[in-house]
């Protein structure tokens, strides 16, 4: 096949290709060439990048345009840029349908926590943040430390799929986990059951304490949460293409930049990764 045959072929492709209901698509800038070892990454000629909404300090819904925006947003773009490919984002209310929306081949890129029980279904790069799980609990709990939360009789409501879900699930020996449908959704939960503590992500937690009368966080932490970029498993040559883009992404600023420019607190840059 001659080169300009080539090219109208792949027109034709990414022409027919349609969006989902719940994805949205961008146009990227190429910069440089798809090579086969990134080509891994867009197998349809367009990179899919699962966006997660469960976690609103990487990503949000703009209230006044619906628009997706946050520093997983940015990453995407970037990608997509590199990559030379068309951007869809595959827009997602939970970590937990995240990981089935990899597992029904949804997405070619995501950006989860790194947890073991996620590994049997996609590969990780190396951390781009760092994130706190923390409890809260109603203003008049006797509970004051976080090592007192594993106990008979008390039950924690946490984001169904999460990854406080799921490392709390192997944690926590005596008390009972409740799972609400989302990770924003926890709070209000524990309200509306009275269940005695809520688990999230610290921020999300301190703002719902601002929000909701009667709540107080506990101090310190229960859990580090690292989020990493993820592709489905058996594409070894995307995975390693994407640990070194996280790592200049880490390296150059733009992980930081895009953390201040969408005003996010408390989410710490994760470190080099070792070798």
């Amino acid at each position: 096949m001659n080169r300009n045959a080539g090219i109208a072929l792949l027109s034709a492709v990414l022409g027919a290709c349609s969006m989902t209901p719940s994805s949205t698509m961008t146009t990227a800038t190429p910069s440089t060439p798809v090579t086969a070892t990134a080509a891994t990454l867009a197998p349809m000629g367009k990179l899919r990048a699962a966006i997660n909404f469960g976690n609103p300090i990487l990503a949000v819904k703009d209230p006044a345009t619906g628009e997706p925006h946050g520093v997983l947003v940015d990453l995407a773009r970037e990608l997509a840029r590199r990559l030379g490919v068309p951007l869809e984002l595959v827009l997602y209310t939970a970590a937990g349908k995240v990981v089935d929306g990899v597992k029904a081949g949804e997405w070619d890129v995501g950006f989860v926590a790194i947890d073991p029980v996620r590994a049997a279904d996609m590969d990780y790069t190396a951390p781009y943040v760092i994130i706190e799980g923390a409890y809260l609990v109603p203003q008049n709990s006797p509970i004051r430390q976080n090592a007192e939360v594993d106990r008979e009789g008390v039950r924690v409501v946490v984001g169904a799929g999460s990854a406080y879900d799921l490392y709390l699930t192997r944690e926590l020996k005596k008390a009972k986990i409740i799972r609400a449908p989302t990770s924003p959704a926890v709070v209000d939960t524990m309200v509306a059951q009275a269940v005695e503590v809520a688990a999230g992500v610290k921020q999300q937690l301190e703002a719902d304490a601002r929000r909701v009368p009667g709540v107080r966080l506990l101090e310190g932490r229960f859990m580090v949460i690292n989020q990493a970029m993820a592709a489905p498993k058996g594409r070894a040559a995307g995975v390693r293409y994407l640990a070194e883009f996280i790592e200049e992404m880490k390296a150059s600023g733009f992980v930081a930049s895009a953390l201040k420019r969408h005003g996010i607190e408390g989410a710490a840059i994760a470190p080099p990764a070792t070798r």
